[in-house]
């Protein structure tokens, strides 16, 4: 059990993918603060995985584009279990639209979900990890921070983003032991992805079946969407990984739809 009594924060861990990351890391023995835009669903998330044990949570309500919020529940977190280990910064959200249909509030609501909340949870637990001689921070990229698709303008440039502020956080945080990595899966059947169906059915004048065989999942070598428990194992394997010798670096799950 590495992670057991690891004190870990995961964004959006309410449900999809943080809430399958928050579930196998307390199945490994770690106390884990779900942090969700949505406190009451954090909460339920938080009282249903410490009833399966054997590690435990708590639900933190916290917007990650709020610099107050995010630190609040940070110090939520420290004075509660006194430390941090592991950051699990997975909060986001998806729009899609053609470049020159993007709404300039749209686009800039995405970006600061992604890279604002990357970086103040990043800056509210890195003193906390200094202090403690070390910790965890991994951002949920995508394949999209390696490659392109239409409609996504502003997750392809969020998505990418995050590789520079994890490179960057890297070499800051190497002398006291605070590593980075970026998870890049491809499609996992989340909500998020669902509804991206029929919308880019729409845009693109396709049917769903196409969206999901010809875009989704059409590059990849199986046809197979990633699943959330793929993922889950992706985190915790960095998470669980103490050297620095993979600080900044990324990992693709997508069923081969992106090798490199």
């Amino acid at each position: 059990m590495k992670l057991k009594d690891k004190i870990c924060i995961i964004t959006g861990g309410a449900s999809g993918i943080g809430y399958g990351i928050a579930e196998r890391f307390i199945a490994d023995g770690a106390r884990v603060a779900i942090a969700d835009l949505n406190g009451t669903s954090a909460q339920e998330a938080a009282r249903k995985l410490t009833a399966k044990g054997p590690g435990s949570a708590i639900g933190i309500e916290m917007n990650v584009a709020d610099e107050d919020m995010v630190n609040a529940g940070v110090d939520r977190v420290v004075a509660q279990w006194g430390r941090v280990d592991v950051l699990v910064s997975n909060a986001g959200i998806q729009i899609v639209h053609k470049i020159e249909d993007f709404p300039f509030a749209e686009w800039k609501k995405l970006l600061s979900i992604h890279l604002d909340g990357g970086f103040l949870t990043s800056k509210a637990c890195i003193p906390h990890m200094k202090k403690a001689g070390g910790g965890s921070i991994i951002f949920m990229g995508s394949v999209h921070s390696k490659e392109a698709s239409p409609l996504k303008s502003a997750y392809v440039t969020a998505k990418h983003g995050l590789l520079g502020l994890a490179r960057e956080i890297a070499r800051e945080g190497a002398d006291y032991g605070v590593r980075t990595n970026v998870i890049c899966p491809g499609f996992v059947k989340t909500p998020l992805v669902e509804k991206q169906i029929p919308e880019q059915a729409h845009d693109l004048g396709i049917s769903e079946q196409d969206v999901v065989e010809k875009i989704m999942l059409g590059e990849t070598v199986d046809k197979e969407f990633t699943t959330i428990a793929d993922v889950a194992e992706v985190a915790h394997f960095f998470a669980a990984f103490e050297s620095n010798a993979l600080t900044g670096q990324s990992l693709v799950a997508s069923h081969g739809w992106y090798m490199n």
